[in-house]
């Protein structure tokens, strides 16, 4: 069983259907009881890192999900699930901690050369780490859709799994041991971000 995070995101439903569409068994999760049977869990998120952080305490998930993490289980972060598992971002000012499970902080786009901030659409990875099990069948330069403002800088680039150019160069996955996260959308990125999914679930099981 695959736990989806549900704090009010209004990307869940989309996640949902990509996760049951590679063959997950997913269950919404909205308190921590709900992860306890789980083999798994995805964060999914849009909008900004400080509404994310507070209404996962809101509902107690952000020590849960922490406590997932130190069990050794999957755990998959997307787009502000990816950027909440950092210390802190600059976002608005922000003033939340983040999961600090990574260590780094999210940064907003500085050099995008006449580019549009946000980001909207399709853009390529260069795939950093190949043996990420996340990226097992994904052809590098493949393209994912993104849409985002800021984007973490991790302080250990050792985790840094794919990198993307927008302006400037950022990592738009991170992998380390049993937690995996994207600054794109694998459940809007059709088939390559399908089989990132199904990557997922078959590690999960």
């Amino acid at each position: 069983m695959i736990a989806l995070i549900d704090y009010g995101s209004g990307n869940l439903r989309s996640a949902q259907k990509a996760l049951l569409k590679v063959g997950a068994d997913v269950h919404i999760a909205q308190r921590p009881v709900d992860l306890a049977n789980a083999r798994a869990v995805v964060l999914p998120g849009v909008g900004a890192f400080d509404d994310c952080i507070h209404a996962l305490e809101k509902q107690a998930l952000l020590e849960a999900c922490r406590q997932f993490i130190k069990s050794g289980r999957l755990f998959l972060g997307i787009c502000v699930g990816y950027q909440a598992l950092f210390e802190k971002s600059e976002e608005f000012n922000s003033c939340a901690a983040g999961l600090g499970i990574f260590q780094g902080s999210v940064v907003r786009f500085s050099k995008t050369n006449g580019l549009k901030v946000p980001q909207i659409g399709w853009n390529q990875l260069e795939i950093v780490l190949p043996k990420c099990p996340l990226f097992q069948g994904v052809e590098n330069g493949s393209y994912v859709y993104f849409v985002h403002s800021f984007f973490p800088k991790p302080a250990d680039s050792s985790i840094v799994a794919t990198k993307t150019n927008y302006g400037e160069t950022f990592a738009s996955s991170a992998w380390k041991d049993n937690v995996f996260a994207t600054q794109f959308h694998p459940e809007k990125s059709q088939k390559v971000g399908l089989q990132l999914l199904k990557n997922f679930v078959t590690l999960a099981n």
